[in-house]
This record gives structure tokens, sequence and C-alpha cells, in this order.
């Protein structure tokens, strides 16, 4: 088992900063792909920005220019640093991790329990 806990997540003005945490703790296991999904009220949820292994990186058009993720070299740690925020920003963020365990090929994907991110106008 791995278990995600996210940090960071509150209140801020339209135009300010945040910065997301997310560590991950277990025994045993490699971080594939670390990211970061995002869902608002009635909406479905989405890729913001994802970290692979292999340290290239993905940021959701949406975010793009405003947003940077990045994580140790085990991708036990990953942040993603939120600037010039919007109200349509407004979420709860989620940190997801695929992960392996020993030598086994297989992966598996866990959630954190989620961070509110509130943008006001």
């Amino acid at each position: 088992q791995v278990q995600l806990v996210e940090s960071g997540g509150g209140l801020v003005q339209a135009g300010g900063s945040l910065r997301l945490s997310c560590l991950a703790s277990g025994s045993t296991f490699s971080i594939h792909v670390a990211g970061w999904y995002r869902q608002a009220p009635g909406e479905q949820r989405e890729l913001v920005a994802s970290m692979s292994s292999d340290n290239s990186t993905h940021l959701a058009d949406s975010v793009k220019g405003r947003f940077t993720i990045s994580g140790d070299n085990a991708l036990s740690t990953v942040s993603l640093q939120m600037n010039s925020l919007k109200p349509e920003d407004t979420a709860v963020y989620y940190c997801n991790a695929e992960v392996s365990f020993g030598s086994s090929r297989v992966r598996f994907r866990y959630w954190g329990q989620g961070t509110q991110v509130t943008v006001s106008s």
C-alpha cells in the first residue's frame, strides 16, 4: 500500500499563489508517474499536471505558464506551484501516483484525500 498526503490548499484572491505538496509513503514501491488532478463541483476530474520518472512533465493547456510541477528523483514528494490563480481554478485538488512494488511490473494507481483550493474574485 501507498499513502499520499496532500497539503497546501486554501483560500486565495485572484492573481495570488499557492503551493501544493504531496508526500508518498509506504514500503518497497516505485513511483512511475505522479500528478495532480482537480475536480470542481459538477465537473469531471481532470488532469492538471504530471511528472514521470524520466523527469518529463505535462501541463494542461489551461494552466500552462501559470503552474509548475516539480518533484524529487523518486517522485516521493511532488509539488504544484500555482501562480496567477483564477476563480476557475477553484476545485478540490488530488494527488495521484502510478506505482509498482518490488520487481513487479504491475502498476497500481493511488489517490490522496484531496485538498480544497478556492480562488476568490
